[in-house]
């Protein structure tokens, strides 16, 4: 029965520790996306920053004028758009943190119950050493 309850424990955790590194690796994949979201997001917010208009000595043309709206317009959309990405990849960051918080609680109660087991089974040979009858002096002799 012990036996059976220590390859079942092996296994689960092989299981938990497989589990524990896709976890992980999951958690890695969603900081990296949190990086690139910002890092996207900080670019665009620096080509707004370029594109804004600013006063010249010269008049400028009209077409030019409306071209660089548009593109403003449509870096403050992209924007938008990026700042609701790096939310979305925080919360999804989150998320991923926590199933690793859960995932090492698993593998550390298995280790646990290993653990337990161990010191079950070590107590058990001891009781058992402890009920043997007791065995006969040897008898010494003097060195030849």
């Amino acid at each position: 029965m012990a036996e059976r309850s220590a390859k079942k424990l092996e296994r689960l955790l092989r299981v938990r520790t497989l589990q524990l590194g896709l976890v992980r690796a999951d958690e890695a994949r969603a900081a990296e996306k949190v990086a690139s979201e910002t890092a996207l997001r900080d670019r665009i917010a620096q080509l707004a920053a370029e594109v804004a208009p600013a006063p010249s000595p010269a008049p400028a043309a009209a077409l030019s004028l409306i071209a660089g709206a548009q593109y403003r317009d449509r870096l403050h959309q992209s924007a938008f758009a990026a700042e609701r990405r790096v939310t979305v990849a925080q919360d999804s960051l989150g998320q991923a943190r926590d199933a690793s918080r859960e995932a090492r609680r698993d593998q550390n109660a298995v280790e646990k119950l290993i653990d337990r087991a161990e010191v079950h089974a070590a107590l058990k040979a001891l009781r058992a050493l402890e009920t043997l009858p007791p065995s006969a002096p040897r008898k010494r002799h003097d060195p030849c």
